[in-house]
């Protein structure tokens, strides 16, 4: 891996490097994704089933689009059972963490006659797009549906691409059924995400989208945007560890890895205070690369989006490490506490040699859906607030609204808005 030395230019090639990974870099496939979103709004099942048939190469019908019983019977039958263990110890772990995510409604009343409150209230629908082929991921249903469960949805839509044989990949089937999903349907794409936003004869419109995907995912869950929600355009995945001389540098290119390994555009970078560090990291990785099964794309991503940052002080690696806001940040410091303390943007924060980040991305219980490519400065993991709204309760009484009703139509004439006012002022003619 390139070791750079930390200044203020490096630092601006580095940021500069990382954003052309975002969704947003890649306008020249919305055209594509609009022209499929436009299809599946006027032709709706008639434009599913034929993108389903030119990109994942099967015939699908609407006897063929949802997943049966029978189907997800024959999952069960088909997965290993130490996987479904793992699963269901997994869902446990999840549950519990947000479970203390809930929120509830709250009134607060005064004896001059006001009650204000919030009420909140679970969505009635979700849609959930789980990538399909190779890059199954069934830690991420049971990210995305688990929080959605917990909140109180009672519409959970799950819609994954199916193989070339019709079928679903049963892990994730399997760990749908586990998490509560109640509906399964066998398509993938920016086409997938139209039937949700928009409805066709067999799946039914939800009111949010949440969930991973390709690019022609991200850009049509950006182009669905307000006519339902959705949770984030989420970019390629990304790690940062911060680390000083008391880091482990076996531990360190090995935690690297786990995020180069994604794709191509995945970024992993070590900020440190301790060149021997830098040195002893660039040595693991070049070794673990060797023996790694995904080896041509763990290199094309630390050619593109590896490196070893090198700071004088560790407030100029913390600097660093608050610009860059990565999606993972593990901190291994001799006191990374009290480091974490000064960290302001991050999705998902690891703490200690014994942290790695596959432990939030299957097992620890905190969301893996995260913010990245520095939207980490403003946005927030998936939750369980994902999943609510929350409505506004006001209730006056005339003995409340009578000492401040001229402050009111005083406000309301201010702006020329007249008949504010007069809605105000009839009640005391």
């Amino acid at each position: 891996m390139r070791i750079v030395k930390v200044d203020e230019q490096s630092k601006n090639n580095i940021l500069e490097n990382l954003l052309q990974r975002s969704p947003s870099q890649y306008e020249e496939y919305a055209g594509r994704v609009n022209a499929i979103l436009q299809d599946v709004r006027t032709k709706k099942d008639e434009a599913i089933f034929e993108y389903t048939k030119r990109f994942d190469g099967c015939e699908s019908n609407k006897e063929t689009i949802q997943v049966t019983e029978k189907e997800i019977e024959e999952a069960y039958a088909t997965v290993d059972p130490s996987l479904l263990d793992v699963i269901r110890k997994a869902i446990v772990n999840i549950r519990d963490y947000h479970e203390k995510q809930k929120q509830y409604s709250w009134f607060d009343s005064t004896p001059e006659g006001t009650i204000l409150g919030q009420k909140v209230t679970a969505l009635e629908s979700v849609g959930v797009y789980v990538p399909g082929g190779k890059a199954a991921y069934p830690s991420s249903v049971l990210m995305c549906v688990i929080p959605a469960q917990v909140a109180g949805v009672e519409r959970i839509v799950m819609v994954t691409p199916p193989g070339k044989d019709g079928k679903v990949n049963p892990n994730t089937l399997v760990a749908a059924k586990e998490a509560g999903v109640t509906e399964v349907y066998k398509v993938g794409g920016a086409q997938a995400i139209g039937a949700l936003a928009y409805g066709t004869e067999s799946i039914k419109k939800v009111c949010k989208i949440v969930g991973p995907g390709n690019i022609y995912v991200a850009l049509a869950k950006k182009a669905v945007f307000g006519y339902v929600s959705i949770d984030s355009i989420a970019g390629p995945s990304e790690i940062l560890v911060l680390a000083d001389e008391t880091a482990n540098p076996r531990f360190v290119a090995a935690d690297l890895l786990s995020q180069a390994e994604h794709d191509e555009l995945a970024s992993a970078i070590l900020v440190t205070t301790s060149k021997e560090l830098a040195e002893q990291v660039s040595k693991e990785v070049e070794e673990f690369v060797k023996k790694l099964s995904r080896k041509e794309i763990i290199q094309k991503s630390l050619d593109n989006y590896g490196y070893i940052l090198l700071a004088e002080t560790m407030e100029e690696a913390i600097e660093v490490v608050n610009e860059i806001a990565s999606e993972h940040l593990e901190i291994v410091t001799k006191d990374p506490f009290n480091t974490m303390t000064k960290i302001r943007n991050a999705g998902a924060i690891f703490l200690g040699s014994y942290s790695s980040e596959p432990l939030g991305d299957y097992f620890a219980g905190p969301n893996h859906v995260l913010p990245t490519n520095g939207t980490a400065k403003f946005f927030s993991p998936l939750s369980v607030d994902d999943y609510i709204k929350k409505s506004s309760i006001i209730s006056y009484s005339r003995e409340a609204l009578e000492p401040i009703h001229k402050d009111i139509i005083k406000f309301a004439t201010e702006e020329q808005l007249t008949a504010h006012a007069n809605s105000i002022a009839v009640r005391f003619e």
